[in-house]
């Protein structure tokens, strides 16, 4: 596996008994990328993550994230990353800023930085004019950017978001897309878990996965390219999981 890599596995497995949730998954994303696990409810995009996150321990195969290895130094790998899961780990009965000043000492944000940060997360999520607001009283657009401006405070390499986009509008999507972008401007390396297919678009590749295992890999271009010319990406998805039930059978 390449050291230069921000996130690589080699045959990754997480198996649940007689269930096996993620099967054979080999893959390797370059520092910078925005790298998308597309997929329906169960094709194992949230367990991969959480192994990468150094939440579950693997049952075979390998994963390093920023040069550690998720098995053998999961406490590194956490404190070099950022985790965005699908709840919006959030406390409902604290303000905006209190929220920001809880994870920013849960981070291990420095106590002469903090101050800077929570400054720079309220600015990147546009909650400056909300910053005494409780929580509870937020929409859920505005939650999304809280939760991903807590994730970012102490200014992790990696971002691993965890279906970020599920139960907000399309329009509030679009909006945390483009977050999503300036932060990989920024050179954080973020992977995204999704089962919106437009969100596809967004990524500059993409695995899909089915059932535990990746069925395809590749830009959204490379991935139309190996169906037919004009193709959607639930075409694409559809020829995918044919071709791998098919090779399953």
């Amino acid at each position: 596996m390449q050291a230069e890599a921000a996130v690589e596995t080699q045959e990754l497995v997480k198996r649940f008994g007689a269930f096996t949730a993620v099967d054979g998954v080999t893959l390797e994303i370059r520092r910078g990328e925005v790298f998308g696990f597309l997929g329906p409810n169960g094709a194992g995009k949230t367990t991969t993550i959480r192994i990468l996150c150094g939440l579950l321990e693997p049952t075979s195969g390998q994963a390093r994230v920023n040069g550690h290895d998720v098995a053998a130094e999961p406490e590194r790998v956490k404190q070099s990353i950022g985790y965005m899961s699908q709840k919006f780990s959030l406390y409902d009965d604290l303000t905006v800023e209190e929220n920001l000043e809880f994870f920013s000492m849960v981070y291990g944000v420095p106590a002469d930085s903090r101050e800077e940060r929570k400054q720079y997360a309220l600015r990147m999520a546009g909650l400056e004019e909300e910053r005494g607001r409780m929580t509870r009283e937020l929409a859920g657009g505005w939650k999304q950017r809280l939760a991903l401006g807590c994730a970012v405070l102490h200014e992790p390499r990696v971002l691993f978001l965890d279906e970020p986009t599920s139960g907000v509008d399309p329009v509030a999507r679009r909006k945390f897309w483009d977050l999503i972008y300036e932060m990989a401007e920024g050179g954080s390396t973020v992977l995204v878990s999704t089962h919106y297919m437009d969100e596809a678009e967004y990524c500059g590749r993409l695995a899909l996965m089915h059932r535990g295992r990746v069925v395809a890999l590749g830009s959204p271009e490379e991935l139309r390219a190996q169906c037919r010319e004009g193709a959607s990406m639930e075409e694409v998805f559809a020829a995918c999981i044919e071709r791998e039930e098919a090779r399953r059978r």
